[in-house]
């Protein structure tokens, strides 16, 4: 667990927590995935609660005691990690909870030979993970494929 400074204006500076989250607390949880509109996990609570539970790595930034965001991974850990979701309440995005938040992943899990991710096909979003360093899959001679 680490502090970030957070300033919202020159004379005002809030400082961020990131930690694991061990503890699922449904409520918190609930609330930020409606928060950003993702009906599908908010349908079906118990694959969310199972999916959080056998998760490799979740963290979770607070302000205070106040969550503002969290990051799911899944896979091995060693040779492959899959950013599951990665979410920020929208009245606290684009002050780099996100960034952070991937940060601390990728400084995590830095020997991983592939560490990967599905998102919205939108400029802000692919703007996001190319400024992390991702790339699309084409641009490395690869193509993914999913079921759904």
């Amino acid at each position: 667990m680490y502090n970030i400074p957070m300033i919202y204006r020159e004379s005002e500076v809030n400082y961020m927590q990131i930690r694991e989250y061990t503890n699922y607390n449904e409520d918190e949880i609930l609330r930020l995935y409606t928060a950003v509109g993702w009906k599908a996990y908010t349908e079906n609570k118990e694959a969310l609660r199972k999916g959080f539970g056998n998760s490799l790595l979740i963290l979770a930034a607070y302000e205070n005691d106040e969550l503002l965001g969290i990051i799911r991974t899944v896979g091995d850990g060693a040779t492959i990690v899959f950013v599951q979701d990665i979410l920020v309440f929208p009245d606290r995005q684009r002050q780099g909870i996100g960034t952070a938040l991937l940060r601390e992943v990728l400084d995590r899990f830095a020997d991983v030979r592939q560490l990967e991710l599905v998102t919205d096909n939108t400029e802000k979003t692919v703007a996001f993970y190319r400024s992390m360093g991702f790339h699309d899959f084409s641009e490395l001679g690869c193509c993914g494929f999913m079921r759904c």
